[in-house]
């Protein structure tokens, strides 16, 4: 297609043109399927092609949608055991397409999304696929952050409070509804943070969806993506949201059968067991990391539908996504409970 909305490919091809970017003809683009926040490009000029992201045209909740955070990051790990989509450009001037974006190469591979594309894997496919993408968790949260230069790329000290607190205040700003519950799950987590942890790089929304993998060994990650709610802090939280993404509620959040779902996948206690053994990192207040993870995932249900309500839709009835909300956070608290 030649004009998507939030996407001026002339005004796309100007600023590439600016940055140097050799052009082969005018820029052709289509919408990626899948995710319920920024919106993902795949743009060519017939011979070459790239990944334009940027922020949803409406409903737009505070830090969600940072171009800038996964423009540095993604630039900082170039050359590490992370693999990640080369950065071409990052543009804060939002008259050229409205919003800061960024722009990546292509990688070429393959993302799993829904059930129907998990079956094309062999169950010996599913298991090196599940493997791989803990492997790479772990080699993220093994980043010299010094080494790459992204000491100043978060504040850990206080992290955990900080995000008891975040999610706490994003769910004020998209809440279509009371929820004592939810009220209750935080005042539990604010009253038992625990003490400062290690520091790492933390992806924030760590799946298979977010993953491209080798189309012939899709035990091997090819790169990493959607890094717009990374920071540095306790590497637990990314391992805790990845083992609560295989709640059944993320088919109500994403609106589709989720790969990551899917009973042919480790159960979130296996997961959790193979992190530990692959980084030989212990848990901690376990109990404590689900009860916030569940939580973000509430609160991030949430956004998807207030998006929707603001008429940024991202279709497979986004509205609906608030009906995950109960479920989530019902299960925090049972997590919570946990001794």
């Amino acid at each position: 297609m030649t004009g998507l909305p939030g996407l001026d490919l002339d005004a796309l091809h100007a600023h590439l043109a600016a940055r140097g970017v050799d052009l082969a003809g005018p820029l052709r683009g289509e919408l990626i399927a899948g995710g319920r926040s920024n919106l993902t490009f795949a743009v060519t000029d017939g011979s070459s092609r790239w990944v334009v992201r940027r922020p949803p045209l409406a409903g737009l909740t505070a830090s969600a949608h940072d171009m800038a955070r996964e423009h540095r990051v993604t630039s900082a790990l170039q050359g590490t055991e992370v693999p990640v989509a080369r950065p071409i450009s990052l543009c804060e001037d939002d008259t050229v397409l409205g919003a800061p974006f960024t722009v990546v190469e292509w990688v070429d591979g393959v993302v799993v999304r829904d059930q129907d594309e998990l079956a094309a894997l062999s169950d010996d496919a599913v298991r090196r696929t599940t493997a791989g993408l803990v492997e790479v968790l772990v080699a993220l949260h093994a980043v010299d952050v010094d080494a790459v230069g992204l000491r100043g790329f978060g504040r850990p000290e206080g992290f955990l409070t900080r995000q008891v607190a975040l999610w706490r205040r994003q769910w004020d700003s998209v809440r279509t509804r009371e929820s004592a519950d939810l009220e209750r799950l935080h005042a539990l987590l604010v009253d038992r943070v625990p003490a400062a942890g290690e520091v790492a790089v933390v992806h924030g929304d760590y799946r298979i969806d977010n993953a491209i993998l080798d189309r012939t060994d899709p035990g091997t990650v090819r790169a990493v993506v959607d890094w717009e709610l990374s920071t540095l802090g306790d590497p637990l939280t990314d391992v805790a949201l990845m083992c609560v993404y295989r709640h059944p509620a993320l088919d109500v959040v994403l609106g589709i059968p989720a790969a990551w779902t899917s009973p042919r996948l480790p159960a979130p206690d296996a997961l959790a067991e193979a992190y530990t053994r692959e980084s030989d990192r212990d848990l901690g207040d376990w109990p404590f990391y689900l009860g916030l993870a569940h939580l973000k995932l509430a609160v991030i249900a949430a956004g998807i539908a207030h998006r929707a309500h603001a008429g940024a839709d991202a279709g497979r009835d986004a509205r609906r996504a608030a009906e995950a909300v109960p479920d989530l956070v019902a299960d925090g608290l049972s997590a919570l409970a946990r001794r």
